[in-house]
């Protein structure tokens, strides 16, 4: 006889204490292998995918989608050890433990986020599979199996669970839809346009008074960063100041190293090894405040956190060792990040830890910011457009390429004049980079 094993929630680490069911990946009557991706949920932090420690037959599945559980709450349960299950793919599972037979263990929340979700369909009503979960008697077995026609198999090509609780609030059917992103991906404009046809009945409802409005829970991500941000505000006393800089030769040179070949350099990784450097002269914005010890911690390394806008909203992944990469290692792990990011599948441990955070909020076409510092770094350096403007250069009115940077600091950790030789540190570099080459 098989044993029926409940799979809870485990924990996901960095503090979290419950999570959001996105999507199911199996339903009952499902097989699954071991360490097979079940469910994909959301965090405050990010979208994973839970891998189940047991191989068998799903019997059960605990919440819907949509719905919060607390770590330590039931998942499914696994009918392992039947008789008539088909081999689950265990050699790779059992090599990674290096014992040859015994499966790896779970880890929190998931060991490869980039692989698709494996699914299986147990096969139309066989007593083989049936019986060892129930009772000895054939008959018995239909309850395993739905009685509905199974749904085409696959995943649903769609990322946002912004887009997939639109579809789910409105009763379309997302495997129905035909995506105009790339790939087929779904987009809201093609949710949307599936709602237009229903929208003149709709109409005929008597309409909800005005002065309701539109209600959004804050939770998930939306959550996490309004409380991370309402608590900046309420113990760093932030201060900023900000210059405008001759970026021109600063974009010379990167059109310089991009013509040798190679790898393209980012305009954000040469900014990020300038801040490496103008950290190591001034290692007090590099810091964080212990406030039950009352002292200023000095970090030793440069964790650099940077701002990557995503359809789930404001996304911060961190760069380690920031300060032990050079240009070409910095642009290959912001593009690596940021994809990340952008697909939902950033693990926690990849939006925590920052000590410092770079912001170019220049991509959304503004000049300057007075940011909000990501608790519990004490300093971000923003980062406005790079545009023509007019400049006195060499005692004559030019045109250059400015930029304005603007630096938001904790004045706990440091006064105006740390900050202001900071930031007049970063713009020398930008306006000649020979001085950030005189620093190495």
């Amino acid at each position: 006889m098989p044993q029926v094993m409940e799979f809870k929630l485990p924990d996901l680490g960095e503090g979290l204490t419950e999570a959001e069911i996105v999507r199911w990946l199996v339903a009952v009557g499902d097989v699954v292998a071991i360490d097979q991706p079940v469910v994909e949920v959301e965090t405050a932090k990010a979208m994973v995918e839970v891998p189940c420690p047991y191989g068998g037959v799903v019997t059960a599945r605990f919440g819907e989608e949509g719905q919060e559980l607390p770590v330590g709450a039931p998942l499914i349960t696994v009918a392992v050890g039947a008789a008539s299950l088909p081999e689950a793919p265990s050699a790779p599972a059992a090599e990674a433990d290096g014992s040859g037979n015994a499966p790896r263990p779970l880890i929190g929340y998931g060991s490869d986020h980039s692989r698709p979700a494996r699914r299986r369909r147990v096969r139309p009503v066989t007593a083989a599979v049936s019986a060892p979960v129930v009772a000895p008697a054939p008959v018995v077995a239909a309850p395993v199996v739905p009685a509905a026609p199974a749904a085409p198999t696959g995943p649903v090509p769609v990322i946002s669970p912004l887009v997939r609780k639109l579809a789910k609030d409105n009763g379309v059917d997302l495997r129905a839809l035909h995506g105009s992103g790339p790939e087929g991906l779904i987009l809201r404009a093609d949710v949307e346009a599936a709602l237009r046809p229903a929208q003149p009945v709709a109409a005929a409802a008597p309409a909800a008074p005005a002065a309701q409005g539109e209600r959004i829970p804050l939770k998930g991500v939306r959550g996490a960063v309004a409380e991370k941000l309402s608590r900046s505000r309420r113990e760093i006393p932030d201060a900023t100041c900000w210059v405008d800089a001759d970026a021109t030769e600063l974009m010379a040179a990167r059109a310089a190293m991009n013509a040798v070949g190679g790898p393209k350099i980012s305009v954000l990784a040469l900014l990020a090894r300038i801040c490496t450097a103008a950290l190591a002269r001034y290692p007090e914005l590099n810091s964080t405040v212990d406030l039950e010890a009352k002292e200023i911690v000095r970090l030793p390394a440069v964790h650099l956190s940077f701002a990557a806008q995503t359809e789930r909203g404001l996304m911060v992944p961190v760069v380690r060792d920031a300060q032990d990469r050079n240009p070409e290692s910095l642009s290959a792990e912001f593009a690596r990040l940021t994809e990340l990011a952008r697909t939902g599948k950033l693990a926690p441990a990849d939006l925590t830890g920052g000590t410092f955070t770079l912001n170019n909020y220049g991509v959304f076409g503004v000049d300057g910011s007075t940011p909000i510092i990501n608790h519990p770094e004490a300093a971000m350096l923003g980062v406005g457009r790079i545009i023509d403007k007019p400049w006195v250069h060499e005692g004559q009115l030019a045109v250059r390429k400015v930029v304005q940077l603007s630096l938001t600091f904790d004045h706990r950790v440091c006064d105006g004049g740390t900050a202001g030789g900071f930031l007049r540190y970063v713009a020398d570099c930008v306006e000649s980079p020979a001085v950030l080459l005189r620093s190495l």
